[in-house]
């Protein structure tokens, strides 16, 4: 899992940088910026992920999408959590690092078990 963590540092690094940007220069709204910055991260940790976290070799057209798709869910709880805390009053970057705390173990697992199951698990 160290391996899931690094990738995830590097790839939450490139997700924040663009909320980051959507928010203070762009002026958009949090958790639509949440939800752009999740597909930049998801595009870097793919591709990390399968080089480096789980060595996959198998198809590409088989654990692309399939990432895809858990990288969605995690995006759309991002979005929800980022959203419902600046509902509350709270600031956005509070409710990212709770989105992110809350979407690691979830897509870890999926991705460990479904996404790259034909790799040997780190």
């Amino acid at each position: 899992m160290w391996r899931y963590a690094l990738v995830g540092g590097v790839a939450t690094a490139a997700h924040y940088a663009l909320l980051i940007a959507w928010v203070e220069v762009g002026h958009g709204a949090a958790w639509l910026g949440s939800g752009i910055g999740a597909v930049l991260g998801a595009q870097v940790a793919y591709a990390l992920n399968r080089a480096f976290t789980f060595m996959h070799r198998g198809a590409i057209a088989v654990s692309w999408p399939r990432f895809q798709l858990v990288a969605a869910l995690g995006a759309l709880l991002g979005m929800a959590v980022v959203g419902g805390v600046v509902h509350l009053g709270g600031h956005y970057l509070l409710g990212q690092v709770l989105a992110t705390g809350s979407a690691m173990g979830l897509t870890y697992a999926i991705n460990r078990r479904w996404t790259f199951a034909t790799a040997t698990p780190s």
